[in-house]
């Protein structure tokens, strides 16, 4: 048994429109342009490490925009958070893989938040048989009973935890709180929720995947 205390979770996916912000310092150069003075705030975040410049267009053409942003390590998921918390005087992170996973079911208990006939998952998720092979805008299909979109499928999102196939089986039978994998090496992290090019049983709320 697990139980998470309370916390706040993003209603979308982060799109490449709020994470270009801090990857291509838009907002250095809005305010460089708007001949705008440094706020306190504004001092710290311009000190958090922007990722290097990409190499191609990383969204491979699927759109950019209200798009999810995509092709981000786990580490700069957690940098472009630490970010957003200096720009914002709020506390942001990458939710705990328990976190997630209570966030998506929204109280349920089936394989997916609306119940378990995956035959039905097209109303709530891109994923390999409606997607076209491609991520979607966020917020399109139906939210999950806590008003939550894209949970299930459009792209897997990072997690805190270091992925370890058995840490769940391994933990005592008695209320575990606010369980995470703390990370002791590199690779592999959690990813959750399966994305497009999934197929529907990684899109179940208990579905868990390693990624690099």
């Amino acid at each position: 048994l697990v139980k998470v205390a309370p916390f706040w979770i993003g209603k979308y996916e982060i799109t490449w429109e709020q994470y270009e912000i801090w990857g291509d310092e838009l907002d250095i150069l809005r305010r460089n342009l708007a001949g705008a003075s440094k706020t306190p705030r504004d001092t710290v975040a311009d000190g958090v490490t922007r990722p290097t410049e990409p190499y191609t267009d990383m969204s491979f053409g699927m759109g950019m925009g209200r798009h999810p942003a995509i092709c981000m390590t786990q580490h700069a998921a957690r940098v472009y958070c630490q970010w957003l918390s200096a720009k914002t005087g709020r506390t942001y992170r990458l939710p705990t893989e328990a976190e997630w996973e209570y966030a998506c079911r929204a109280g349920t208990t089936t394989a997916y938040y609306y119940g378990d006939d995956s035959n039905q998952l097209s109303e709530y998720a891109w994923y390999v048989e409606n997607s076209d092979e491609a991520y979607h805008k966020v917020g399109l299909m139906r939210p999950n009973p806590w008003g939550l979109y894209d949970m299930h499928g459009n792209v897997a999102e990072w997690v805190l935890d270091q992925y370890q196939g058995d840490f769940y089986a391994r933990q005592p039978k008695q209320v575990v709180n606010n369980p995470l994998a703390v990370p002791m090496q590199l690779y592999p992290r959690v990813v959750r929720g399966g994305g497009w090019d999934d197929e529907s049983s990684m899109l179940r709320s208990a579905a868990r995947d390693g990624s690099n």
